[in-house]
């Protein structure tokens, strides 16, 4: 039986594991595009956090994180080595998804953290890309690996908060890598839109 993947285009969470999924090549699901303010029951009854990405494997495993989706695709098939990194690019993708992503929320999502400054927020941000643009050559190590698929999608939605901003910032390395993924076939093929999925729709097979 196919898995299920519970998807939602825009979370770049989920993002990432489909950009994972692309790149192994290994193994189709059926994505089910989520409307988070709308969450199917289907979903729920699966998904341990009630979060996406959500990945429900034929065995009847669930992998509730997107990360651990990452890893389970890229070690079912590897073709570009994207495991193969330094141990610092681990370290990276923690601090991405603890320290920065706390302060991108409290930028972003300012009233959902009325005891949050979001200018020393946005400060806090700034300080972690600052030290990111300084990693940065072309990758952020010497090639393509799991933590530039891992942690760019963050770094752009942290970018459109106010993209003029993010322009004007003094990290050339960084503002030219993220060109470099909006602009790639693989983020393209990773963001097409799909309808709400409801019980009884036909599966969308991902990737196509």
């Amino acid at each position: 039986m196919m898995p299920v993947l519970y998807s939602f285009r825009r979370c770049p969470y989920a993002m990432r594991a489909r950009l994972a999924l692309r790149a192994s090549g290994s193994q189709q699901v059926q994505l089910r595009e989520v409307v988070l303010r709308d969450k199917p029951a289907a979903f729920l009854a699966t998904s341990p956090s009630g979060t996406v990405p959500c990945l429900a494997l034929g065995s009847g495993d669930v992998i509730d994180e997107s990360l651990d989706i990452m890893i389970w695709a890229l070690r079912k098939n590897d073709p570009e080595g994207l495991l193969d990194m330094p141990d610092a690019g681990w370290d990276w993708i923690s601090r991405c998804d603890g320290p920065f992503k706390q302060a991108l929320d409290r930028t972003k999502y300012a009233t959902r953290y009325p005891d949050a400054d979001p200018v020393a927020e946005r400060a806090k941000a700034a300080t972690h890309l600052a030290a990111l643009d300084g990693q940065i050559g072309t990758h952020i190590f010497d090639a393509p690996s799991i933590a530039d698929m891992a942690i760019a999608p963050f770094v752009r939605q942290f970018a459109f908060i106010d993209k003029q901003w993010f322009d004007a910032q003094p990290w050339p390395r960084l503002q030219a890598w993220l060109e470099r993924f909006l602009t790639s076939d693989s983020f393209a093929a990773v963001m097409n839109k799909y309808p709400q999925w409801a019980d009884g729709d036909a599966p969308t097979v991902f990737p196509a």
